[in-house]
């Protein structure tokens, strides 16, 4: 397989240069090509976008964002055998961006209205962000989910809420994720509370397969995973809608790191394996999976954050873990 790449800037870089973080050229890239692969982006602070990576997501309706949190062996973690896909809605919840600034006009109208609705009191004060939540977007998240779990031999799907408290919000994500698990007689369904989801996270893994959660919990709960597998350096994530998908690592820009040639590139090419599976090219992305986890088993070409001491004077740099991984997958094309 032949890649053929169409490199666009956003972010910081791209407002320095265009004006704007997320020039009109790059979403019409994307929408051509259907499928990207994109590294950590520094939102500037200030000024701008909440978040470039919300706005890419809101403006190509990629509603589901996967995360598979999986252990490898040689990454050092508490726990072993971990293999949970956290599914999030991307587009509502409090993450929509509805909000309302203490004390301007429009937040003392809303105030009033909520006062007035019987559903107050609100202080003066307050900040106010409005938390959606609609039988629409529940219906197709979960449906994903359900479909995600099918095609990939998963044999359960948890649905994290709050719903005893956000009865009309949450309720109504649980009673939507209910009415369709009905359709999916053969995957097993179950609902838990999002902190006792947590609690359960941490004390029991193993009784988690596929969780999908609405906005807000999907990225906490992404972030335990994560944690649970020995961190957000090797985790993969993609952002999918109906006929776009993009593929990034979880973590972060890390700015600090740029050009020291130092981080760990685990994540970004496992995001590269997910993309390879998702244009059907399993053969590949398999040579990469398996390229990566046998160098980080071996533990000798890794980056300072998969050592025992991160101090380890023999860490890799990033370049020298990526020529490990690459030889890897070069025997394994030229013995198939």
């Amino acid at each position: 397989m032949v890649i053929d790449w169409d490199i666009q800037q956003i972010g910081e870089v791209a407002l320095n240069k265009y004006g704007t973080p997320l020039p009109d050229g790059v979403l019409q890239s994307i929408k051509q090509n259907r499928v990207a692969l994109k590294g950590p982006v520094t939102t500037p602070v200030g000024k701008g976008f909440r978040s470039v990576n919300v706005a890419l997501r809101q403006s190509l309706d990629l509603y589901a964002c996967i995360r598979p949190c999986k252990s490898y062996a040689g990454v050092p973690s508490i726990y072993e055998n971990v293999d949970i896909v956290v599914v999030r809605e991307n587009t509502e919840d409090l993450y929509a961006g509805i909000e309302f600034e203490a004390g301007s006009r429009k937040a003392a109208e809303l105030i009033r209205f909520i006062e007035e609705a019987g559903q107050g009191p609100v202080r003066a004060e307050s900040g106010i962000s409005i938390k959606p939540i609609s039988e629409s977007a529940t219906r197709r998240i979960v449906t994903f989910a359900f479909s995600y779990a099918q095609a990939n031999g998963r044999r359960k799907v948890t649905c994290g809420h709050k719903a005893n408290i956000m009865k009309h919000s949450d309720g109504l994500f649980l009673y939507t994720a209910v009415q369709v698990a009905r359709s999916y007689p053969d995957i097993e369904f179950d609902d838990a509370i999002v902190d006792n989801l947590c609690m359960h996270l941490v004390t029991n893994p193993e009784r988690y397969d596929i969780i999908v959660l609405p906005n807000l919990y999907g990225d906490i709960v992404s972030e335990i995973g994560a944690g649970l597998v020995g961190g957000i350096g090797i985790v993969p994530s993609a952002n999918i809608g109906d006929e776009i998908a993009v593929f990034e690592p979880a973590h972060g820009s890390a700015p600090l790191y740029a050009g020291k040639n130092k981080v760990n590139p685990t994540a970004m090419m496992l995001s590269a394996a997910m993309m390879l599976r998702y244009l059907g090219e399993m053969k590949a992305a398999r040579n990469i999976e398996s390229a990566i986890t046998s160098t980080i088993a071996e533990g000798k070409t890794v980056t300072y954050d998969l050592k025992p001491d991160p101090d380890d004077p023999t860490a890799a740099t990033t370049s020298q873990f990526t020529d490990a991984v690459y030889i890897k997958i070069k025997e394994a094309i030229n013995n198939a």
